[in-house]
């Protein structure tokens, strides 16, 4: 009648999402092996956790009372293994970090490539996001987001990082089209625009002298994938708003040319952020420590 750990944090995890797909890709797993562990779970119980439709999962009234007996314990057991790691003389495990997109982009190459060289029995988990998560209810250790979006009652760490954005084209493209001097000359451009990722299109932010202005660019081509918003302004499609730090090569090496610089300011620094822990993994503790030197130097 026992079951494994494993098979709890199957059942919990699939409660959390409300999805088998979604619980197995955060679980690290296959769907089939998270079906089969939760399946295996409600036979030795004798009792079915969750109502499953092709469309949806949800918990039965049983696996309701369930969860919320469990949920404590398994946190407690957590918690008592994360206490047992702390005491490794050497960093190891896994350390599971949300970030926004373009957050994670600009720390990768500055703060988690070296840790990982630093630290190589360390495990990095990055997860990216374009909403914002609750990081404890959603099983990660830290989270990386612009620092005015930082929850009120979470530890942050400023990293420091300059951010802005740049409206970038090619010299062809200027040449053959013209160079925008204010942000409303845009409605004469092609620009590339972005889907958010609740669906709406994101509109161009500028500021200069006190005086924000949004602009709803037009353009033949909508993507919310950044990559591909460089692969298309590199081809002279059009103009493209972007981070700085992802088109920064691009700039230096003359391929691409930055317009409207005063009316892009800069943005709010990166903060790392995570909630107050009674026991710290040594892993979470060097990679927070790592960041505060990063950050510091």
């Amino acid at each position: 009648m026992r079951s494994d750990l494993a098979e709890l944090d199957a059942v919990l995890m699939v409660a959390r999402h409300g999805k088998f797909r979604a619980a197995a890709l955060e679980l690290g797993i296959s769907t089939t092996a998270l079906s089969n562990a939760v399946g295996k779970l409600e036979r030795t119980l004798g009792v079915r956790l969750f109502n499953r439709t092709t469309r949806s999962v949800s918990l039965t009234e049983a696996g309701q009372q369930f969860v919320a007996q469990v949920a404590p314990a398994v946190r407690d057991i957590q918690e008592a293994m994360d206490v047992a790691r702390a005491r490794q003389a050497t960093p190891s495990g896994t350390l599971r970090i949300n970030a926004f997109p373009t957050a994670a982009r600009e720390i990768f190459a500055s703060l988690v490539l070296p840790f990982m060289r630093a630290y190589p029995q360390v495990h990095i988990d990055i997860v990216t996001e374009g909403r914002l998560v609750d990081i404890v209810a959603g099983g990660f250790d830290l989270g990386v987001r612009s620092a005015d979006l930082v929850p009120a009652d979470m530890i942050s760490l400023p990293l420091g990082v300059a951010r802005r954005n740049v409206v970038v084209a090619t010299p062809s493209y200027l040449k053959s089209r013209g160079t925008p001097l204010i942000p409303q000359d845009l409605a004469g451009h092609t620009c590339l625009r972005v889907r958010l990722p609740n669906g709406a299109i994101y509109r161009w932010p500028f500021e200069k002298d006190g005086q924000a202005v949004q602009i709803d660019v037009e353009g033949a081509v909508t993507l919310d994938e950044a990559s591909l918003a460089r692969t298309a302004v590199l081809a002279s499609v059009g103009l493209a708003l972007a981070m700085e730090s992802d088109v920064r090569e691009d700039i230096e090496a003359g391929r691409l040319v930055r317009v409207l610089e005063d009316w892009t300011p800069e943005l709010a620094p990166l903060s790392l952020y995570y909630p107050s822990r009674r026991n710290p993994t040594a892993a979470f503790k060097a990679f927070v420590d790592f960041a505060r030197r990063q950050s510091a130097g």
